[in-house]
């Protein structure tokens, strides 16, 4: 795949300067509910935080993993380790964003520790220059379509009156998580309530390739697509399930780079992705997951992972760059959490936009009472 980030090319020789502290912050955030997906339910969410201080500017990376290996092999430990032991050492003063891009490759995978540390420097990049992380990305600011995940519920019932509330809000899409046993007849009732709701269905990897059969029943009830429905490490196999069914299959946890992206789209394995900067290195490989796809005509939403406020704006920003073409899964904070870190919080206005946090870098506060409320462990690594 090309390494041509169009306007943000200039940011590869942006020199990074020295930075003067750095340090890891685990935070823990009760949820207003537990969310469950086939392979977990969580009821706190654990974000590792990155701090960042430099001739008096502060900036925050958020790694998207989780304590434990449910959804992802990464987790908030070994993000830690890898952080601490390996990328944090790269940062030298004069060198370069793409050097130090070029540096992280060394590391097999851990995508999300990387990111992390992009995030962080690209927000005091733009502190530095006094302006938005959008504006740094080279987009203009906009409006964001607004999305909502809703997890596994115990009935039909349940779950059509989330989705009752996500409507009454004003969500753009609604995504139900769906398991074995928890599909056809959960889906049948949102459609029967709903019949005209942009809907899809999310099954974080819980089917096989022998349930193709059942699979293509969902056929019947038009949804946006089906979320991966195989195996988290698989493309080839999702390549034939999608020849079976009419819905289009999206791909999540199996892109974990660009070249993921390629072969999945190649191989005709989606005709949907789902972008998480997080779980892809950063915004830069974003970037460029991003071009690819809008070159192919290939439909691009952005994925979440329930991040605290300061993950949450990352992806807002990423989000007014050309080619998300569908709503991404960024709901209000109060649907998460009843105290967030920062402010101001993620609303919906009265059309179910959001609007894009002013302020450079990030644009949000993190308010010192509350980071210090919920940390767990807080570590010094320069």
């Amino acid at each position: 795949m090309t390494s041509d980030l169009g306007p943000l090319e200039a940011l590869l020789g942006e020199t990074i300067g020295p930075i003067d502290r750095a340090d890891l912050v685990l935070v823990r955030l009760p949820f207003v509910s537990p969310f469950a997906i086939s392979t977990a339910v969580w009821t706190t969410k654990d974000a590792l935080l990155l701090r960042l201080e430099a001739g008096g500017l502060t900036a925050w990376g958020e790694c998207v993993a989780d304590p434990d290996p449910f959804y992802a092999s990464e987790t908030t430990e070994t993000a830690r380790h890898i952080l601490k032991d390996f990328l944090i050492p790269l940062l030298e003063p004069g060198l370069a964003l793409g050097e130090l891009e070029r540096r992280m490759r060394r590391v097999r995978g851990h995508e999300m520790a990387r990111a992390a540390l992009e995030n962080a420097l690209l927000d005091l990049i733009a502190k530095r220059r006094k302006v938005p992380l959008h504006e740094l990305l080279g987009a203009p600011r906009k409006r964001i379509m607004s999305g909502i995940s809703i997890g596994i519920q115990e009935s039909p019932r349940a779950l059509v009156s989330a989705v009752e509330a996500a409507v009454a809000k004003r969500y753009h899409r609604v995504k139900m998580k769906i398991q074995k046993g928890k599909d056809l007849e959960y889906v049948r009732a949102v459609r029967e309530r709903f019949p005209r709701l942009p809907l899809m269905a999310d099954a974080n990897g819980d089917y096989r390739l022998e349930d193709a059969g059942h699979l293509a029943r969902l056929d019947a009830f038009d949804l946006m697509m089906i979320e991966q429905p195989l195996s988290y490490s698989d493309v080839y196999l999702h390549s034939i399930l999608q020849k079976s069914l009419k819905t289009p299959i999206c791909l999540d946890e199996s892109i974990h780079g660009p070249d993921d992206a390629v072969a999945a789209v190649e191989l005709g394995a989606c005709r949907i992705l789902n972008l998480k900067q997080g779980r892809v290195g950063g915004l830069l490989e974003s970037v460029r997951i991003l071009r690819f796809a809008a070159a192919r005509g290939i439909p691009v939403w952005s994925g979440g992972m329930d991040e605290t406020g300061i993950g949450r704006a990352v992806n807002i920003h990423l989000q007014t760059l050309d080619g998300f073409t569908l709503p991404g899964d960024t709901s209000e904070t109060s649907r998460y959490f009843h105290e967030d870190l920062v402010e101001p919080p993620v609303v919906l206005d009265a059309e179910g936009f959001i609007e894009v946090p002013p302020g450079d870098g990030i644009g949000v506060t993190v308010l010192p009472e509350r980071l210090e409320r919920r940390t767990l462990r807080s570590e010094r690594l320069r």
